[in-house]
């Protein structure tokens, strides 16, 4: 085998925020659905939680270079 465990790594560590933004996403559009009236509070609040999620991405992507 040629190449490194950290690319392994990552890809299994790219998981968590997937599964966590699809979760994210999915619960937003169910509220959406329920009260559309909070559409704009909402969406802020799912774009900010998407940011977090994705930074958790980039960090596994940094960390697999690191070490």
């Amino acid at each position: 085998m040629i190449g490194s465990i950290a690319t392994v790594g990552y890809g299994l560590a790219a998981i968590g925020p997937g599964i966590g933004m699809g979760i994210l996403v999915g619960k937003t559009q169910e509220s959406l659905a329920r009260q559309p009236e909070l559409a704009g509070p909402l969406r802020v609040n799912m774009f900010i939680g998407i940011a977090l999620i994705e930074a958790l991405a980039l960090i596994g992507l940094a960390a697999g270079f690191v070490f």
